[in-house]
């Protein structure tokens, strides 16, 4: 297993792969790697001869009042989890390498972009786009993985290679939680012990919102009503949104009469994390 930090030498290493009629792989990541990276790993590993993981922390995806610069980074656990996994090579490039001075193209989408996070991030979804389809464009991957927490990016990016008849296929992996049910996440370093504790109402609210579901409950503001009061409840918490989306538009629906998303975004002290279901799941 390498870890490289220039497009050349991802060139190369997938070119020689390819020579010899090897099907490659690709886990985009921002690094600080946890189960549920492995896990995407995992399911490359099995699907593809060979696997890239690239571990990259995109300023292009970060607003002006975000936590770029405290972001987690640690590359050399990252590589160790990457080879117990069965991952190839780890592209690790410096920001520069990946946006040379000048640089002045990007990749936007309208519609599935327009609520849940890209109503709080609205330059998320931009830099998302942007680097994973420089991603694409360096490894050339047969497939690439992604996690279901991130729902919404998820159907972005599916969205954008139909768009732009990328032959690539995209894999979305189940949600890896840890053992009290809260979604594992790179950001969950920064809680302290009673943050810790008080986010468990995300997947409490989670389980509520399935059960609804489960039990009939066709009405969303009925649903999304019920998810709010329980986490309104936990004085750490604060609510980024609850809301159920159409599963193909992202655009809210007001009654589950077609697959739908139902996505969380809380605040727990000052660390926003997100959970998720799908009511097709349910």
């Amino acid at each position: 297993m390498r870890v490289v930090k220039t497009i050349d030498e991802v060139r190369k290493q997938v070119r020689e792969w390819r020579a010899q009629g090897l099907t490659v792989g690709l886990v985009p990541t921002m690094g600080y790697l946890h189960e549920g990276h492995a896990s995407l790993i995992d399911a490359s590993h099995k699907d593809n001869d060979r696997t890239v993981v690239s571990d990259f922390v995109n300023p292009m995806q970060f607003g002006p009042t975000e936590d770029l610069e405290s972001y987690p980074r640690d590359i050399d656990r990252d590589a160790q989890l990457v080879e117990e996994h069965g991952g190839d090579l780890i592209f690790n490039p410096e920001p520069s390498e990946m946006y040379h001075e000048g640089f002045s193209s990007f990749v936007d989408m309208t519609v599935l972009t327009q609520e849940l996070c890209g109503l709080s991030r609205p330059v998320h979804f931009r830099g998302v786009c942007t680097v994973v389809s420089k991603l694409f464009n360096i490894v050339k991957p047969d497939r690439a993985y992604f996690g279901k927490k991130d729902a919404q990016q998820l159907a972005v990016i599916r969205h954008m290679v139909d768009d732009l008849n990328m032959d690539i296929e995209i894999i979305g992996c189940p949600i890896i939680r840890e053992a009290d049910g809260l979604a594992k996440s790179s950001r969950n370093t920064y809680l302290n012990p009673d943050e810790r504790k008080a986010a468990l109402v995300l997947s409490r609210s989670i389980a509520l919102g399935k059960d609804m579901v489960k039990n009939g409950e066709k009405s969303c503001e009925t649903i999304i009503g019920e998810m709010k009061k329980l986490i309104s409840a936990e004085p750490l918490a604060r609510i980024d949104y609850v809301k159920i989306v159409d599963c193909a538009t992202m655009q809210q629906i007001t009654k589950l009469d077609r697959p739908a998303l139902c996505a969380i975004a809380v605040y727990i002290g000052k660390t926003r994390l997100i959970d998720n279901f799908f009511s097709e799941d349910v």
